[in-house]
């Protein structure tokens, strides 16, 4: 049966405007795509001991059976979120199936019918959704301005306000100024919640994290981490308070009405907690990459043309979906696997090319990029 006319006229749309998505294909290109920063995706040490780690502990390996409530609450969720909780120096840890689940079972939970979000306005889509499905009102306030925050916030005196950022942007790469923003969340009495997706394995001297390694954590009233980025493995968790975690065990939909991850993507997830205490020379191996790579784009006169960045993600501003695909179709037949951005996922005429740097990239194989970005460009 065909599709609805309405909705092969959006495909067709997609395809006029140069922007319709395609599933990519296996390739063996130079990785400067995934968002694996440390490695732990590939790491044969994590997939071997997480096996083990059923087996010594005798946990039956089969697939979870229902949701949390029910039937799928396995013990070994109780010693994955008690870790956690202990490595982020926070009072509990609830771990979600992804970092979509998270977000969205988060916003959609807490913020009441007489409440207000206040968001980035380049908060990731997870964010927005969950925003849409809350009761509460909600306003974006311009990137990283907290002078445009401020103003927004003295309009709903005696109001209990939620503000909601991410202390690195998936597609700029960028952070805010994260002790202006807790003091200001602060001074108003404000509840602040970071989206710590790209932080984890890249900041902090055992990559906890961007706020934890600010000492700002305590001040944060929720932190959400995914593990499918730095970490390499299926899930999330929110950080919070005791309280924080029982109204979500009791309210978020996304937790309450989904089937709970098997044993072994649990394991996996401690397991890769456990390596990241001794993982040290992975992390300051991504800190030098991300250093180098920085240094190299300005050696080669490409600086104005990357978003200002000290995270994993590096961004290229290329304007125009067809001019930003052939670029990178340019840097893939050399073998380098870099992804173009498309509008409507950016805003048109902010495309970009965006570079994501990893512990296992090589100094030549940084400079080798770039140059042929420059020589491609100019």
């Amino acid at each position: 049966m065909k599709l609805p006319e309405n909705l092969i006229q959006k495909l067709e749309n997609r395809k006029q405007n140069n922007s319709l998505r395609k599933l990519p294909s296996f390739n063996n290109l130079v990785d400067f795509s995934s968002n694996d920063y440390i490695g732990f995706s590939k790491s044969e040490s994590i997939f071997k001991l997480s096996h083990h780690y059923l087996i010594e502990n005798e946990i039956v390996q089969n697939g979870a059976t229902g949701s949390r409530l029910i039937s799928g609450n396995h013990s070994l969720y109780q010693v994955a979120e008690s870790f956690i909780a202990q490595f982020h120096e926070a009072e509990s840890a609830l771990i979600f199936n992804s970092g979509y689940d998270a977000n969205v079972g988060f916003f959609s939970a807490l913020p009441q019918r007489n409440d207000v979000i206040l968001y980035d306005e380049l908060s990731h889509a997870s964010i927005r959704d969950g925003i849409a499905m809350s009761n509460a009102k909600s306003y974006k306030f311009n990137h990283n301005d907290f002078e445009d925050l401020e103003r927004l916030i003295v309009k709903f005196p005696d109001t209990n306000i939620y503000v909601v950022t991410e202390t690195v942007f998936s597609m700029d790469g960028d952070s805010p100024n994260l002790e202006e923003l807790v003091d200001l969340t602060e001074k108003y009495n404000c509840y602040l919640i970071v989206d710590e997706a790209h932080t984890l394995g890249v900041f902090g001297e055992k990559g906890e994290g961007l706020t934890q390694y600010l000492q700002l954590h305590n001040r944060i009233f929720a932190r959400i981490m995914t593990f499918g980025k730095g970490l390499g493995c299926h899930g999330s968790v929110v950080l919070g308070s005791f309280e924080l975690k029982e109204y979500l065990v009791n309210f978020s939909r996304s937790f309450i009405y989904t089937t709970g991850l098997s044993p072994h993507a649990v394991a996996t997830i401690l397991i890769a907690y456990q390596h990241l205490e001794s993982e040290k020379e992975s992390i300051e191996k991504l800190r030098q990459n991300i250093i180098f790579f920085n240094q190299q784009k300005s050696l080669l006169g490409l600086k104005t043309m990357f978003v200002r960045s000290k995270s994993a993600i590096q961004s290229a501003i290329v304007p125009g979906n067809g001019k930003v695909k052939q670029l990178a179709q340019q840097l893939q037949d050399k073998g380098f696997d870099v992804k173009p951005i498309l509008s409507p996922t950016v805003p048109e005429g902010q495309e970009r090319l965006r570079f994501c740097i990893h512990s296992y990239n090589s100094e030549e194989e940084i400079n080798l990029a770039l140059e042929l970005l420059r020589n491609f460009v100019f």
